[in-house]
């Protein structure tokens, strides 16, 4: 089956999806983006997906031309006209067409972009190891308005990711302009010691993650600690655990840092354990 497209209103087949070569998220990223997943047609935590995105379109300057009840509409016509059950959902709104300069546009209508394809669940193997890389470039502004929006502009991770393959692992770890360390390329990242569960701070220059949300949340209800700060690399290396958390992936243990050193066992951690399963069980109860 061919592709299907939501483009501005419409559902279009990929080959027919088209932007302005004007347009302002691919001029100048201008633009936001909200990565999703959907477990048997419904969207995972999708209000707090468009809240994120709307809370970034205050600060470039475009939220009140968005209709949160109308990109849900859109988001479940497109996962619909491409049949799809568990599926990977990119909704990408950039400012649309305008005029060739740095003003910020007062006029003008917004591009808005959604693309769904089926997600197959990766084997269990995938789970059992993470290799990662810290890298001391690019490093993540904690300073800058765009540490803290999903923005379109999202050169810094490709960078990374790009070295993190390059030396033949699976994620990269940034740093902030301090050094402390932040987040990934794809993803938050959280340690556990001493049994308590660790996770850099927003004030850290991360991107505060819906499923980094969740996690936080299911510690409290777990009864497990959890604390969010400033964290340091020596602090990774010797941590008990650690993991990543994304939409796509939920929770990802980290059992080696580059040049083979291994986090805690080498092993999957029993927090870690703990925290997937209360994960699934989470997503169990609210989507399915």
């Amino acid at each position: 089956m061919d592709e299907i497209i939501y483009l501005n209103g419409s559902l279009v087949p990929r080959e027919g999806a088209k932007i302005s070569p004007f347009d302002r998220g691919f001029l100048y990223g201008y633009g936001l983006f909200e990565t999703m997943r959907s477990y048997g047609g419904r969207v995972f935590r999708l209000d707090r997906h468009l809240a994120r995105l709307m809370g970034g379109a205050e600060k470039l300057g475009f939220a009140a031309a968005l209709d949160p009840t109308e990109l849900v509409q859109a988001l479940y016509k497109t996962i619909e006209a491409n049949k799809l059950s568990d599926a990977r959902i990119r909704l990408t709104v950039s400012a649309g067409e305008g005029e060739r300069r740095l003003a910020l546009p007062s006029w003008g209508t917004l591009t808005i972009i959604i693309v769904a394809e089926e997600l197959v669940p990766p084997p269990s193997q995938f789970y059992q190891k993470c290799v990662c890389a810290v890298l001391v470039s690019p490093m993540r502004n904690s300073l800058s308005p765009l540490s803290r929006i999903k923005s379109a502009n999202f050169l810094d991770n490709l960078i990374a990711h790009s070295e993190a393959v390059a030396l033949g692992v699976d994620e990269a770890i940034l740093l902030n302009e301090r050094g402390f360390v932040c987040e990934c390329s794809t993803s938050n990242i959280f340690l556990v010691m001493a049994g308590k569960l660790i996770t850099p701070s927003v004030e850290s220059g991360i991107l505060p993650g819906i499923t980094r949300e969740a996690v936080l949340e299911l510690a409290n209800a777990l009864g497990i600690e959890a604390v969010e700060r400033e964290v340091r690399v020596a602090e990774l290396l010797r941590a008990d655990e650690a993991f990543l958390t994304n939409s796509i992936i939920e929770i990802r243990p980290i059992t080696e840092i580059i040049d083979g050193k291994p986090i805690g066992s080498g092993k999957q951690g029993e927090v870690t354990k703990r925290l997937m399963a209360a994960y699934k069980e989470l997503v169990e109860r609210e989507v399915r």
